[in-house]
């Protein structure tokens, strides 16, 4: 018997993972804060949930797809949240980037109502949403996973069981540890060519398929040299999930001085009221200080 499933979050990546429930064959339900970004869906099939506890009420799985720790709080625990609707032996999985503790603490909640919980944040940007190709890492009971996988083939292409609840979120900030890193040297590399005089684009032909590859060279490099700020993921969203990553690293006692140092960077950008620009934005930080920009053209 297949699974309803509700959705809960309609963002940049919400919209594409729920569109590939539907092609899946989900029965569907959904809700968003803002009621208009539900209509596409409902025309592609899925119904409109009333609130958060409406759409746990009509599914067997409800998954979130929010944007920080106090909004899945909100939509899970409360008033007129998940837990006020979700039948004992239903399963949430919660797909935003988190606190890997207030995870584990919403876990314990549900489970003293009888619901289960997964945390899978997922990493992709909103071309993987839509395209279904997520790498998505699951932390919770094995079997609550088992339970899920064909929820997650549906939206992920790398599924990834990492270990108890919490354990998906903290792999989660070792993802955006190592994006933003990845980020920081592609806008040095782009930099120093641009000075040195080099075609950038055939620069980053060569360069892109041997060992200095990566998603976000391959990606986000050709819209920085066609200057095309349109976000896969925003500044704002990339510095909340950094802000986890300092305070996560801080709580461990662990040094992360690069990572520090690009939260500063994109605080710059946020200043200047660019957050809503796409995260490889980051080079115009630099290109303040070099006093020059890149392009491609």
């Amino acid at each position: 018997m297949t699974e309803r499933v509700g959705f809960i979050g309609l963002g940049i990546m919400g919209q594409g993972m729920a569109r590939n429930l539907l092609k899946a064959g989900f029965p569907l339900t959904v809700w968003n804060r803002t009621s208009s970004k539900m209509q596409p869906l409902v025309e592609a099939g899925a119904k409109a949930g009333s609130s958060p506890a409406d759409v746990a009420a009509h599914s067997d799985i409800v998954i979130t797809c929010v944007s920080d720790t106090p909004d899945v709080e909100a939509v899970i625990l409360g008033p007129d949240g998940v837990i006020e609707g979700a039948q004992p032996g239903s399963l949430v999985i919660d797909c935003s980037t988190i606190s890997p503790t207030a995870t584990r603490a919403m876990a314990e909640k549900l489970a003293e109502r009888g619901v289960k919980m997964l945390d899978a944040p997922i990493s992709g940007g909103s071309e993987g949403a839509a395209k279904g190709t997520l790498s998505i890492m699951v932390g919770g009971a094995a079997e609550d996973f088992e339970r899920a996988l064909p929820v997650f083939q549906a939206m992920g292409k790398q599924i990834t069981h990492v270990g108890d609840n919490g354990a998906g979120q903290t792999v989660k900030l070792m993802n955006q540890i190592l994006v933003v890193g990845n980020a920081l040297a592609m806008c040095e590399a782009f930099l120093f060519g641009q000075a040195s005089g080099v075609d950038l684009n055939k620069a980053l032909e060569a360069v892109k398929a041997g060992a200095a590859g990566s998603w976000m060279l391959s990606f986000r490099g050709p819209q920085i040299l066609a200057r095309d700020w349109r976000p896969g993921f925003t500044i704002d969203l990339q510095q909340k999930d950094l802000r986890l990553v300092l305070e996560a690293a801080d709580d461990q006692g662990v040094p992360v001085p690069a990572t520090s140092l690009i939260f500063q960077f994109y605080r710059t950008l946020q200043a200047q009221g660019l957050g809503s620009e796409g995260n490889h934005a980051l080079i115009k930080a630099l290109e303040h200080l070099a006093g020059f920009e890149v392009s491609g053209s």
